[in-house]
Protein backbone atom coordinates (compact mmCIF):
# COMPACT_ATOMS: atom_id res chain seq x y z
CA UNK A 1 0.00 0.00 0.00
CA UNK A 2 1.44 3.35 -1.07
CA UNK A 3 -0.11 6.53 0.33
CA UNK A 4 0.58 9.31 -2.19
CA UNK A 5 -0.01 13.06 -2.29
CA UNK A 6 0.50 15.38 -5.27
CA UNK A 7 -0.12 19.07 -5.88
CA UNK A 8 -3.08 19.90 -8.15
CA UNK A 9 -2.97 23.70 -8.40
CA UNK A 10 -3.66 24.99 -11.95
CA UNK A 11 -0.34 26.78 -11.89
CA UNK A 12 3.00 26.42 -13.67
CA UNK A 13 5.85 27.68 -11.54
CA UNK A 14 7.77 27.10 -8.34
CA UNK A 15 5.83 27.63 -5.11
CA UNK A 16 4.22 25.59 -2.34
CA UNK A 17 0.87 24.25 -3.50
CA UNK A 18 -2.44 25.24 -1.95
CA UNK A 19 -4.44 22.22 -3.14
CA UNK A 20 -3.44 18.57 -3.01
CA UNK A 21 -4.77 15.19 -4.07
CA UNK A 22 -4.26 12.31 -1.66
CA UNK A 23 -4.70 8.71 -2.82
CA UNK A 24 -3.54 5.23 -1.91
CA UNK A 25 -2.13 2.76 -4.42
CA UNK A 26 -2.98 -0.85 -3.51
CA UNK A 27 -1.73 -3.90 -5.34
CA UNK A 28 -0.07 -7.30 -4.96
CA UNK A 29 3.69 -7.42 -5.46
CA UNK A 30 6.31 -10.11 -5.77
CA UNK A 31 9.92 -10.02 -4.64
CA UNK A 32 11.37 -6.53 -4.91
CA UNK A 33 14.72 -7.73 -6.22
CA UNK A 34 15.31 -10.32 -8.97
CA UNK A 35 17.27 -12.33 -6.42
CA UNK A 36 14.12 -12.79 -4.32
CA UNK A 37 15.16 -13.45 -0.72
CA UNK A 38 18.64 -14.55 -1.82
CA UNK A 39 21.50 -12.25 -0.76
CA UNK A 40 22.05 -9.21 -2.96
CA UNK A 41 25.26 -7.38 -3.80
CA UNK A 42 25.52 -3.65 -3.18
CA UNK A 43 27.83 -0.95 -4.47
CA UNK A 44 29.14 1.72 -2.10
CA UNK A 45 29.20 5.14 -3.74
CA UNK A 46 31.94 7.56 -2.77
CA UNK A 47 31.49 9.74 -5.87
CA UNK A 48 27.85 10.80 -5.58
CA UNK A 49 25.78 12.01 -2.65
CA UNK A 50 22.07 11.56 -2.11
CA UNK A 51 21.08 13.83 0.77
CA UNK A 52 22.40 16.17 3.44
CA UNK A 53 21.01 17.10 6.83
CA UNK A 54 18.54 19.92 6.51
CA UNK A 55 17.39 18.69 3.10
CA UNK A 56 14.75 16.13 2.14
CA UNK A 57 16.70 12.96 2.83
CA UNK A 58 14.35 12.00 5.65
CA UNK A 59 11.24 12.38 3.48
CA UNK A 60 9.81 10.00 0.88
CA UNK A 61 9.67 12.46 -2.01
CA UNK A 62 10.30 12.31 -5.74
CA UNK A 63 13.31 14.57 -5.37
CA UNK A 64 14.78 12.15 -2.88
CA UNK A 65 14.79 9.44 -5.53
CA UNK A 66 15.99 11.71 -8.33
CA UNK A 67 19.34 12.35 -6.66
CA UNK A 68 20.03 8.61 -6.50
CA UNK A 69 19.19 7.53 -10.04
CA UNK A 70 22.52 8.14 -11.80
CA UNK A 71 24.52 6.21 -9.21
CA UNK A 72 21.89 3.47 -9.21
CA UNK A 73 22.08 3.16 -13.00
CA UNK A 74 25.87 2.91 -12.93
CA UNK A 75 25.73 0.33 -10.13
CA UNK A 76 23.30 -1.85 -12.11
CA UNK A 77 25.55 -1.66 -15.16
CA UNK A 78 28.30 -3.14 -12.96
CA UNK A 79 26.00 -5.94 -11.78
CA UNK A 80 24.91 -4.61 -8.40
CA UNK A 81 21.37 -4.55 -7.04
CA UNK A 82 21.60 -1.33 -5.05
CA UNK A 83 23.78 1.56 -3.88
CA UNK A 84 24.83 2.06 -0.27
CA UNK A 85 25.09 5.76 0.47
CA UNK A 86 27.65 7.42 2.72
CA UNK A 87 27.11 10.79 4.38
CA UNK A 88 27.35 13.79 2.07
CA UNK A 89 29.83 15.81 4.14
CA UNK A 90 32.69 13.52 5.12
CA UNK A 91 31.77 10.67 2.75
CA UNK A 92 32.58 8.02 5.34
CA UNK A 93 29.59 7.43 7.62
CA UNK A 94 27.18 4.67 6.54
CA UNK A 95 23.65 5.95 5.99
CA UNK A 96 21.20 3.84 3.96
CA UNK A 97 20.66 1.93 0.74
CA UNK A 98 18.66 3.53 -2.06
CA UNK A 99 15.47 1.56 -1.34
CA UNK A 100 15.90 0.53 2.28
CA UNK A 101 17.50 1.16 5.65
CA UNK A 102 20.40 -1.12 6.48
CA UNK A 103 21.60 -3.11 9.50
CA UNK A 104 25.01 -4.63 10.32
CA UNK A 105 25.58 -7.45 12.83
CA UNK A 106 28.93 -6.87 14.53
CA UNK A 107 29.63 -9.68 16.99
CA UNK A 108 26.58 -9.94 19.25
CA UNK A 109 25.10 -6.51 18.46
CA UNK A 110 23.12 -5.18 15.52
CA UNK A 111 23.93 -1.63 14.46
CA UNK A 112 22.07 0.79 12.21
CA UNK A 113 22.52 4.46 11.41
CA UNK A 114 20.70 6.96 13.65
CA UNK A 115 17.97 9.25 12.32
CA UNK A 116 20.04 12.39 11.93
CA UNK A 117 17.93 14.03 9.23
CA UNK A 118 19.38 12.58 6.03
CA UNK A 119 17.92 9.06 6.01
CA UNK A 120 14.37 7.78 5.90
CA UNK A 121 12.77 6.82 9.25
CA UNK A 122 11.43 3.60 7.77
CA UNK A 123 8.45 1.82 9.31
CA UNK A 124 10.08 -1.56 8.70
CA UNK A 125 13.30 -0.22 10.24
CA UNK A 126 11.38 0.61 13.39
CA UNK A 127 9.67 -2.80 13.33
CA UNK A 128 13.04 -4.56 13.11
CA UNK A 129 14.42 -2.57 16.05
CA UNK A 130 11.36 -3.38 18.19
CA UNK A 131 11.52 -7.07 17.28
CA UNK A 132 15.22 -7.34 18.08
CA UNK A 133 14.75 -5.67 21.46
CA UNK A 134 11.87 -8.02 22.27
CA UNK A 135 14.06 -11.01 21.37
CA UNK A 136 16.85 -9.76 23.63
CA UNK A 137 19.20 -8.91 20.78
CA UNK A 138 21.35 -5.86 21.43
CA UNK A 139 20.48 -3.25 18.80
CA UNK A 140 22.23 0.11 18.64
CA UNK A 141 21.58 3.26 16.61
CA UNK A 142 24.91 5.02 16.20
CA UNK A 143 27.25 6.57 13.68
CA UNK A 144 29.77 4.19 12.12
CA UNK A 145 32.04 4.45 9.11
CA UNK A 146 32.59 2.28 6.09
CA UNK A 147 36.10 1.69 7.43
CA UNK A 148 34.54 0.26 10.60
CA UNK A 149 32.54 -2.12 8.40
CA UNK A 150 35.55 -3.25 6.38
CA UNK A 151 37.69 -3.70 9.50
CA UNK A 152 35.00 -5.89 11.06
CA UNK A 153 34.72 -7.88 7.82
CA UNK A 154 38.49 -8.45 7.76
CA UNK A 155 38.57 -9.48 11.42
CA UNK A 156 35.58 -11.80 10.99
CA UNK A 157 33.26 -10.05 13.44
CA UNK A 158 30.83 -8.89 10.72
CA UNK A 159 28.49 -11.84 10.33
CA UNK A 160 25.38 -10.35 8.68
CA UNK A 161 24.15 -7.34 6.74
CA UNK A 162 20.52 -6.86 5.78
CA UNK A 163 18.25 -4.11 4.54
CA UNK A 164 14.70 -3.33 5.60
CA UNK A 165 11.91 -1.63 3.69
CA UNK A 166 8.21 -1.76 2.84
CA UNK A 167 8.79 -3.45 -0.53
CA UNK A 168 12.02 -5.28 0.28
CA UNK A 169 10.77 -6.41 3.75
CA UNK A 170 14.13 -7.93 4.75
CA UNK A 171 16.86 -8.24 2.12
CA UNK A 172 20.10 -10.01 3.10
CA UNK A 173 23.35 -8.66 1.65
CA UNK A 174 25.92 -11.18 0.48
CA UNK A 175 28.68 -8.86 -0.68
CA UNK A 176 29.65 -5.21 -0.99
CA UNK A 177 32.03 -3.38 -3.28
CA UNK A 178 34.00 -0.35 -2.14
CA UNK A 179 36.75 1.35 -4.15
CA UNK A 180 36.81 -1.47 -6.72
CA UNK A 181 37.27 -4.18 -4.11
CA UNK A 182 34.67 -6.82 -3.24
CA UNK A 183 34.00 -7.93 0.33
CA UNK A 184 31.94 -11.01 1.18
CA UNK A 185 29.59 -10.81 4.15
CA UNK A 186 29.87 -13.90 6.35
CA UNK A 187 29.61 -16.97 4.16
CA UNK A 188 27.78 -15.01 1.46
CA UNK A 189 24.48 -16.69 2.32
CA UNK A 190 21.37 -15.52 4.15
CA UNK A 191 22.14 -15.19 7.86
CA UNK A 192 20.09 -16.82 10.62
CA UNK A 193 18.97 -13.51 12.10
CA UNK A 194 17.97 -12.09 8.71
CA UNK A 195 15.92 -15.20 8.03
CA UNK A 196 14.26 -15.10 11.45
CA UNK A 197 13.22 -11.44 11.10
CA UNK A 198 11.93 -11.99 7.56
CA UNK A 199 9.88 -15.04 8.54
CA UNK A 200 8.38 -13.30 11.56
CA UNK A 201 7.46 -10.08 9.75
CA UNK A 202 5.84 -12.05 6.95
CA UNK A 203 3.93 -14.18 9.45
CA UNK A 204 2.64 -11.03 11.14
CA UNK A 205 1.56 -9.54 7.81
CA UNK A 206 -0.38 -12.69 6.87
CA UNK A 207 -1.86 -13.12 10.33
CA UNK A 208 -0.04 -16.38 11.07
CA UNK A 209 1.57 -14.95 14.23
CA UNK A 210 -0.04 -13.00 17.05
CA UNK A 211 0.58 -9.26 16.80
CA UNK A 212 1.80 -8.29 20.27
CA UNK A 213 2.84 -4.80 19.15
CA UNK A 214 -0.52 -3.52 17.94
CA UNK A 215 0.76 -3.03 14.38
CA UNK A 216 -2.13 -4.73 12.56
CA UNK A 217 -5.18 -2.63 11.69
CA UNK A 218 -8.39 -4.15 10.30
CA UNK A 219 -9.70 -1.88 7.55
CA UNK A 220 -12.57 -3.94 6.20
Amino acid sequence: MRPTVIAVDPFLGVKPAERYLFYIICGPVGAYYPEGFNPISIFISDQYVRAVRGGIGEAKTGGNYAASLLAQMEAKEKGFSQVLWLDAIERKYVEEVGTMNIFFKFGDEVVTSPLTGSILPGITRDSVIQLLKKWGVKVVERLFTIDDVLKAQTEGSLSEVFGSGTAAIISPVGSIRYKDKDFQIGDGKTGQLSQKIYDHLLALQYGYEEDTFGWIEKIG
